[in-house]
């Protein structure tokens, strides 16, 4: 079954230090949202792309991405205040394809982490097809607690792309807009209001998150 992949980029660029979106800060031959797109069009059961983004960032946002399409094409939805804001605004553009059967499953991908690859778009979505929802996952081996000493272990980091069946993954978004909840990540909406698993896979360090100046250093260096 083919699935769709929303990718997250109408942030801003206040902490990494940008007077642009992060998104369209130069990385490589692209830009931080360029490699993500690049990723996704690599993950052959991947027809539909959507892009949520900023308002007045939508000529930026084409000029970054038109180059990397081929034949591919892509829908572009203003984003809204909030993260999940823009989340449901992207998701609501698919709701067609899925009350149609086209899409089954649907992975949302915040737009600021360029190295996830194809590999894990792809391992993600197959988790969450099997599972009802999936998730990047990684170990937090050294955090510091407020009182500067070190937590105890077991503890594990979040990433994206978060994957999920797209039938209960819409419903969930429609019961929190009657209910007026926002969560600050797509599993958080999707267990309140869903029954189904949300398993883990495995992340990995190299699946940063650009957020300050130095993060974009990072990426070029793994690049």
């Amino acid at each position: 079954m083919p699935a769709a992949v929303v990718i997250l980029a109408a942030g801003s660029g206040s902490r990494v230090g940008a007077d642009t979106n992060k998104v369209l800060l130069p990385l490589g031959d692209s830009t931080v949202l360029g490699h993500s797109v690049r990723a996704v069009l690599e993950v052959a059961e991947v027809t539909r792309l959507v892009l949520g983004v900023r308002a007045g960032d939508e000529d930026a946002v084409r000029d970054a991405v038109t180059p990397l399409l081929g034949a591919h094409e892509v829908r572009m939805v203003r984003g809204g205040a909030t993260r999940h804001a823009s989340e449901w605004a992207a998701l609501r553009t698919l709701a067609e394809d899925v009350a149609e059967g086209e899409v089954d499953v649907i992975a949302v991908h915040d737009g600021a982490r360029p190295l996830a690859g194809a590999a894990l778009f792809a391992a993600t979505l197959a988790a969450a097809r099997e599972h009802g929802g999936a998730l990047p996952v990684v170990g937090l081996p050294a955090l510091l607690g407020r009182d500067l000493r070190a937590t105890r272990g077991g503890l594990a980091g979040v990433q994206t792309p978060q994957a999920f069946r797209a039938v209960p993954l819409l419903e969930a978004h429609r019961r929190a807009a009657e209910d007026g909840y926002e969560s600050t990540d797509t599993a958080a909406c999707f267990e309140r209001y869903c029954d189904l698993p949300v398993v883990a896979v495995h992340g990995g360090p190299g699946n940063l998150k650009v957020t300050f100046p130095e993060d974009v250093a990072v990426a070029e260096r793994l690049l």
